[in-house]
């Protein structure tokens, strides 16, 4: 039997039709991309590829300087005064500062336990602590689980706080801000802040209090994070692995060169007089505690980091709830940046070297320009070049930059060195949500004062939520389904069938590979899934 050619079984009309609209198209792509798309792709790679340079010199500048403390044991404890806070007989107690732990909390079911308990947990005079539960959960299940906890803690002698408010005006600001209104506030001198996934160790106010109290020009002591549950899944030792070189380098640079650095909004030590000298908690972005940070700093008080003093945490482990996290980490800061730009180069009480490092390479390098070029120069316009030849980008640029900036941000988790291409994946999927979050927040548009709480599994993810994965999950299968990542999947695998059959870069590689983490992204098989019950 003869082979039956596509085209006598489709009808002549309709063939006509195909062909003719291929031809216009074809048509109108020789018209317009030689006079238009040609320069318009040129100066988007050479935008991308000056971005990428402020970057690459951004991570260099860190990379040296980290070394440097690193090499010279440039340890908080040398640069600033530091001694344990002793009993004195003559005034007892009264010897150490009055200190307020504030946990602020929402509808925190899995783990209101350990967050409350870590605090409660905490070795300072029971006469010079106060504990401060601030529930704003609308759950009055949840709500009377935490008041009902706070109660065992008060039966023990424990100085503890519960308190709620008719409205969630603010968020995390404004509940802390109410926090810092009662009157048993007025006694104390600083202020720890621990989300409520956050477990501190017993010694944590021995070793952070000191800072405070024997340097009055601190107004901040930071301590690192964490996480109890990076071996979860794939995608949080993907996070541990973004996360330790944040803790690792930016924050440890920050804190050695220009006393300097975000709060990361927990396991921190407030001096209560600073922080009310700044003018308090403000809700105006979704980012309060930076916003403080911001602040303080431009009135010329000093941060200290310390890297060695961990605090335990948890990390997003389900996909829906990390792109919340990350869209609010993204677009906050960018929206800052909108508002206080100006009043950071107007200042007068700081140097002009820290109002550089804050404007560029705090905001400008880290908050904006790393999101952009991440999604925009390698999933959006080096792709492109594949269907316009015409535009190259020297390998320099495609190759050797991105290269050593990858190596120099796994630097901070060496034991998941052999995961790095699963990383570079990975977050450039995720830079496509901080890109569209970073333009809300600059543009001030959409979603920029969306505050969706970080869903926390706790022990739950070991106990009843892992029952239901045993389960045959139930789930709609619009839960799982992401049109953003498989539009760009699908892009991206376009792109690279081009350039396997007609390209000469061999960007295909690179193409597959991300074009299929974006496609197992876009079909929700990342992290762990919970089903409905």
């Amino acid at each position: 039997m003869e082979r039956v050619s596509s085209t006598a079984l489709l009808p002549e009309s309709f063939q006509g039709a195909r062909d003719d609209i291929t031809e216009q198209i074809g048509f109108i792509w020789g018209q317009i991309k030689a006079p238009l798309i040609v320069p318009l792709l040129k100066v988007a790679v050479f935008i991308c590829l000056s971005m990428s340079v402020m970057l690459f010199v951004e991570r260099v500048y860190m990379a040296v300087v980290i070394t440097f403390v690193k090499l010279v044991g440039y340890k908080p404890e040398k640069r600033y005064k530091w001694e344990p806070i002793r009993d004195d007989v003559e005034v007892g107690n009264s010897a150490y500062p009055m200190v307020l732990v504030q946990i602020p909390m929402y509808n925190e079911k899995e783990v209101y336990q350990l967050s409350i308990g870590a605090a409660c947990g905490l070795s300072w005079p029971s006469d010079r602590i106060i504990i401060q539960v601030l529930d704003d959960s609308t759950d009055p299940v949840i709500k009377n689980l935490v008041e009902l906890e706070c109660q065992r803690w008060a039966s023990k002698g424990i100085n503890i706080k519960y308190e709620i408010r008719d409205n969630r005006n603010g968020y995390k600001a404004g509940a802390l801000k109410e926090g810092m209104k009662h009157s048993y506030v007025k006694e104390c001198d600083f202020v720890a802040i621990f989300d409520a996934d956050f477990q501190p160790e017993p010694d944590y106010l021995w070793r952070t209090i000191p800072f405070l109290a024997y340097n009055p020009d601190i107004a901040l002591v930071q301590a690192r994070w964490k996480f109890v549950n990076s071996d979860e899944c794939l995608m949080t030792r993907m996070q541990e692995m973004s996360l330790n070189y944040h803790f690792t380098v930016e924050q440890e640079v920050g804190s050695s060169t220009y006393a300097f650095f975000g709060f990361n909004g927990t396991a921190g030590v407030w001096r209560i007089s600073a922080l009310n000298e700044a003018g308090g908690w403000k809700d105006r972005t979704t980012v309060e505690d930076m916003d403080l940070a911001v602040r303080a700093s431009l009135r010329g008080w000093k941060f200290v980091y310390v890297g060695d003093l961990k605090v335990k945490s948890e990390l997003p482990s389900t996909f829906k709830a990390y792109r919340y996290q990350q869209h609010r980490w993204s677009c906050g800061p960018a929206n800052l940046f909108r508002k206080m730009a100006m009043d950071i180069a107007k200042n007068n009480k700081v140097t002009l070297w820290k109002k550089v490092h804050v404007i560029y390479n705090f905001f400008f390098v880290r908050k904006i320009i790393a999101h952009i070029v991440t999604f925009i120069f390698y999933c959006v316009i080096m792709p492109a070049t594949v269907l316009v030849p015409e535009v190259e980008i020297p390998r320099w640029g495609a190759v050797y930059i991105p290269s050593i900036i990858t190596i120099l941000n796994s630097i901070g988790t060496p034991r998941s060195l052999h995961l790095l291409v699963f990383w570079i994946l990975f977050e450039n999927v995720m830079a496509m949500h901080r890109t569209i979050a970073t333009f809300i927040g600059l543009l001030e548009i959409g979603r920029v004062n969306e505050w969706v709480v970080t869903e926390k599994l706790g022990d739950g993810v070991k106990g009843k939520a892992a029952a239901k994965l045993v389960k045959k999950p139930r789930f709609r299968f619009g839960e799982r389904l992401h049109l953003s990542e498989l539009g760009v999947g699908a892009y991206l695998f376009f792109c690279g069938c081009y350039d396997l059959s007609f390209g000469k870069n061999h960007y295909y590689l690179y193409l597959y590979l991300q074009s299929f983490a974006f496609f197992i992204m876009g079909f929700g098989y990342v992290g762990t899934f919970v089903p409905n019950p």
